[in-house]
């Protein structure tokens, strides 16, 4: 049920048959588990590239931070392409960045070069940021008491994108000795061409004149508390996966574990990140967002206890995984939220601007997540993952107290 933001749910409805929004959701969510496995290869292996590459070994985990720049420089220029030409056009720019990712990532492995593979994974930022805007174009033109559904079927996608990545670094690293993983990218190269093909099928209504210049102003939009409350969550669901599962493959490096133990943790990590979206949604239509938003803060918060509990790989598991179940409540209960905070036409800008603050913040947490690990070591990453926790559960219960409904103006 995939439109543009700048169609509203009735034009929607009459501009697309049953069929078609039943493939574009197949479609989406296929596209899902095909380009999430970019986001995969360049977390698994992005800081142990790196760490054989750069100059200075506090560097090791700068290219997963570049990549994390990339979402957030490129989510707002990509929000806008959606904007003037349809959301279509906008997955075909990011499965672009998504082969570039890959080839220069090859490049970069074979020169031994720091700062090309950086620029590389810069561009794979780019790609991922697209990747996450399927969610809400998948919302887009439903019923509100499907929308939450929706959102959560195509995010499930990704539980392919758990098996496909990891197992794709495990069965190609070492294709091509000495270039350990110059395969591995190539192959990721044709995995986003493939996510290109399947976004192409993709039926969406282009955007009108009309609609493109509607909607009320983004700044009346975004200081509504919910909104507010929304970023908050999400931005800090996102920020502490990432500051963790950046710093996690390194540390069990660091710890003796072999690169394959590693990988398969990842594997697992990203399957839980994916595979409750088959009932997140109806749990968030059941109990409400705030209340699977608040679960998934204490997922995450109970990760990291079990990370400070030990360095068996069995602790590095457990923390992976209860991650990845805590990132999915979290960032999935928060984008439901959002939904609930603007009109049709107003999708794109909204969104946009939503997860341009969301990776903005995770920029920040995965730059102090590389110094932390270096200087300080794994334990005091998880000690620091509190703090922004302990924020975002403190303003979702103040919002809670005050019981403030959802305040979309329908006038």
């Amino acid at each position: 049920m995939s439109h543009t933001d700048t169609v509203s749910v009735e034009d929607n409805a009459s501009a697309l048959s049953l069929h078609q929004q039943c493939g574009n959701i197949a479609r989406l969510t296929v596209a899902q588990a095909l380009a999430g496995a970019n986001s995969v290869v360049v977390y698994a292996t992005g800081a142990v590239v790196g760490n054989v590459l750069a100059p200075d070994k506090s560097l090791a985990t700068l290219p997963i931070s570049i990549f994390v720049v990339g979402m957030a420089a490129c989510i707002l220029p990509m929000g806008s392409i959606a904007r003037r030409y349809g959301r279509r056009m906008a997955f075909m720019a990011g499965t672009g960045c998504g082969v570039l990712v890959g080839l220069l990532s090859a490049l970069a492995v074979v020169l031994g070069s720091f700062w090309l593979f950086c620029l590389a994974t810069f561009f794979g930022g780019a790609y991922a940021a697209v990747v996450l805007s399927f969610r809400f174009a998948a919302a887009d033109g439903v019923e509100p008491a499907m929308r939450a559904r929706s959102l959560s079927f195509v995010m499930g996608g990704g539980v392919a994108a758990g098996v496909i990545g990891p197992q794709l670094v495990t069965y190609t690293m070492d294709f091509w000795p000495p270039y350990t993983f110059a395969i591995t990218y190539l192959v990721q190269a044709a995995v986003a061409a493939l996510s290109a093909v399947v976004l192409f099928g993709v039926h969406l209504p282009l955007p009108s004149a009309k609609k493109v210049a509607g909607g009320r102003s983004l700044s009346f939009i975004v200081r509504q508390p919910r909104f507010i409350t929304a970023m908050i969550c999400a931005a800090v669901s996102y920020m502490l996966m990432n500051f963790i599962m950046t710093s996690a493959p390194l540390a069990m490096q660091m710890c003796g574990h072999p690169l394959e133990t590693a990988n398969l943790g990842m594997q697992w990590h990203v399957i839980a990140m994916y595979l409750p979206s088959f009932f997140t949604g109806r749990l968030i239509n059941r109990f409400g967002s705030g209340c699977v938003v608040t679960v998934g803060l204490l997922m995450i918060g109970g990760s990291a206890i079990i990370g400070l509990a030990g360095i068996d790989v069995a602790h590095f598991w457990l923390t992976l995984i209860l991650l990845g179940v805590g990132w999915n409540f979290g960032f999935v209960g928060a984008s439901a939220m959002v939904l609930e905070c603007h009109r049709p036409e107003e999708a794109t800008r909204v969104q946009s601007f939503n997860d341009f603050i969301v990776f903005g913040t995770m920029a920040i947490g995965s730059f102090a997540s590389g110094n932390l690990l270096a200087v300080y070591g794994w334990d005091m990453v998880l000690w620091v993952s509190f703090v922004p926790l302990i924020l975002a559960v403190l303003v979702l219960s103040v919002t809670a107290v005050f019981n403030r409904a959802p305040s979309i103006d329908h006038a």
